[in-house]
């Protein structure tokens, strides 16, 4: 499977609901302090991660 940037995107988007579903749905954490704290610090989080493993995939393809 290759994967393009909608393809991409929509699983990035899938892993981040998915740990914020499971977030809200445990009663772990207020919902305001998951959603204005935990959710965007998922997403900057798998953003640096993201472009770091696209980055070392290309150095990897290179060679």
């Amino acid at each position: 499977m290759e994967f393009d940037l909608a393809k991409t995107v929509v699983a990035f988007a899938l892993v981040v609901a998915l740990g914020a579903a499971a977030m809200l749905a445990t009663p772990m954490m207020a919902t305001d302090t998951v959603l204005m704290m935990v959710v965007p610090s998922m997403i900057v989080f798998g953003a640096i991660a993201l472009v770091i493993g696209v980055k070392h995939g290309e150095y990897r393809a290179e060679r």
